[in-house]
């Protein structure tokens, strides 16, 4: 196999410059979820559109179909989320690549050469970890497929999870990967180098993720080891909770004190356009949660271009207490006395955590809709306090106790008053009320039919049921628990078995 310009790869890949070139592209295909492929996939509305804080919304009930579709738990081999597939196993191609050229490597120092391997086997967990979510039973492989017919087995989401946390474990018992990467300065010093590199895996990522898996999988055996990942972060300076929640939204507060892991984007490229949607620059985001024909405010000018859709649920809005700063950090309302061109599913109330301000697209030099700023803030500490408290009531730990403690943190941040003997119920109401929008809430809903003492709201059988306004007429059951998989895929490899989402 040659490269373009004839040199055989395994002599182009020995330098580190070359390897590095590599391990820049296996990260790639972390942006490419929002828009291409031919479909829109922002990680946080995939997240959200099955849950119950948010509508679909859209032109139409037939704009984004297969969102709406899974809105109402009636998604078939058409109607999926079939680029984000596309987009997690090109991520794992390319992480099977960096780390077969590593083996060829001869002008790169053991040091770097470590490093480049855990990067690229915790990026790899990552896109795995995300067809684990949502699809379950997938080809599974951890060397890019290299003779006819191209296909891999296809694991039970049970087997997916098991390699994929003992590969997470063995990334995490290295210690090779830093706990943070610095913005600014640490303990009064400036440091050298460390801005640059925001946005590559850290520890503390692949601590944040481990929880994640074994909460979600239910893994009561391992839930003391995610445990103690999460004191070590707690107990650590390195991260702590932003003061201000509002300011975590902001443009200044991207790679603050309490993000632990953030997908960067860009607006002052001339790459990402309509025509380059896989180059590097914004996101569309922004663009597709707003409302259009917007009349302008002191942040977004007249007539800017929204989509509308993720409006928010007017339940939403009113579950939060009036005092609690999350709300308004969380929930842009509009006056009902505003015009714009409303859309489908409309409720006036938009999500003002990624909600669009020129500042954050002017600068774009083309297509300035897709080319919003806006960082997607993928772990944070306050994630981190809840983890360790619904962790340590798992594990026998005291409603009264530690649990309390890191749970009442957050609260108080809220500025909202302590609670004196928490539930794991507690957790995830509370969680609920701290992730609004960010993709967390439906996989909370699910992961909570397996928790004893979890109420009838926090639970996806009784949660995810129809509504009263006619928009979602189905009922979440177990067998909706992963996604259909893409016809497109099922062409390409008759062995593969659809999911039962009947």
């Amino acid at each position: 196999m040659d490269n373009p310009t004839g040199e055989p790869l395994e002599e182009y890949y020995t330098t580190d410059e070359h390897i590095q070139e590599a391990l820049i592209a296996a990260y790639d295909p972390i942006h490419w979820a929002d828009w291409g492929l031919g479909q829109y996939n922002a990680l946080n509305i995939d997240g959200e559109i099955m849950g119950d804080n948010f509508w679909v919304g859209g032109a139409t009930k037939t704009d984004m179909q297969n969102w709406h579709m899974l809105f109402n738990y009636e998604g078939n081999e058409n109607n999926t989320l079939s680029s984000l597939w596309t987009v997690d196993y090109s991520g794992i191609k390319r992480c099977n690549d960096l780390l077969k050229y590593l083996g060829w490597a001869t002008d790169v120092t053991p040091e770097n050469s470590k490093s480049y391997e855990m990067q690229a086997r915790l990026l790899r967990v990552f896109y795995y970890n995300m067809l684990w979510h949502y699809f379950g039973n997938v080809p599974f492989y951890l060397e890019n497929l290299s003779a006819p017919p191209y296909t891999a087995p296809q694991y039970t989401a049970d087997q997916v999870y098991g390699e994929l946390i003992a590969e997470l474990e063995a990334v995490i018992d290295s210690k090779v990967l830093p706990m943070k990467y610095y913005k600014g300065l640490k303990d009064g010093k400036v440091i050298e180098n460390d801005e640059g590199q925001l946005g590559r895996v850290t520890q503390a990522m692949a601590y944040m993720m481990y929880a994640e898996m074994v909460m979600y999988q239910n893994d009561e055996d391992r839930f003391p080891k995610a445990l103690g990942y999460m004191k070590e972060l707690i107990a650590s300076s390195d991260y702590q909770l932003n003061p201000s929640y509002a300011n975590i939204w902001e443009t200044e507060g991207e790679w603050s004190i309490e993000s632990i892991w953030e997908i960067n984007y860009e607006q002052t490229n001339s790459e990402r356009g309509w025509s380059s949607p896989l180059a590097v620059g914004g996101t569309v985001m922004p663009t597709l949660i707003s409302p259009n024909s917007f009349p302008g405010d002191e942040g977004w000018g007249k007539g800017n271009d929204g989509w509308g859709f993720m409006p928010m649920r007017k339940e939403t809005y009113e579950m939060f207490n009036a005092q609690d700063k999350r709300r308004d950090a969380t929930c842009w309302v509009i006056a009902n006395n505003v015009e714009y061109t409303q859309r489908y599913q409309d409720t006036h109330i938009w999500l003002q955590k990624y909600r669009p301000y020129d500042k954050n697209f002017k600068q774009a030099s083309f297509d300035q809709n897709l080319n919003y700023n806006n960082n997607y803030r993928y772990y944070r500490y306050a994630e981190t306090l809840l983890n360790a408290a619904e962790l340590s009531l798992r594990t026998g730990g005291s409603g009264s106790g530690e649990a309390k403690t890191w749970l009442n943190e957050v609260r108080t941040r809220a500025g909202l008053t302590g609670l004196d003997n928490i539930s794991v119920d507690d957790v995830l109401t509370e969680r609920r009320l701290e992730f609004v929008g960010e993709g967390k809430r439906y996989f909370d809903l699910v992961r909570a039919e397996g928790i004893s003492g979890a109420s009838t709201k926090n639970k996806a059988t009784t949660a995810l049921v129809p509504d009263e306004y006619g928009y979602r007429t189905n009922s979440w059951t177990a067998k909706k628990k992963h996604i259909p998989i893409a016809q497109g895929e099922l062409d390409s490899d008759p062995a593969l078995i659809q999911n039962d989402y009947k």
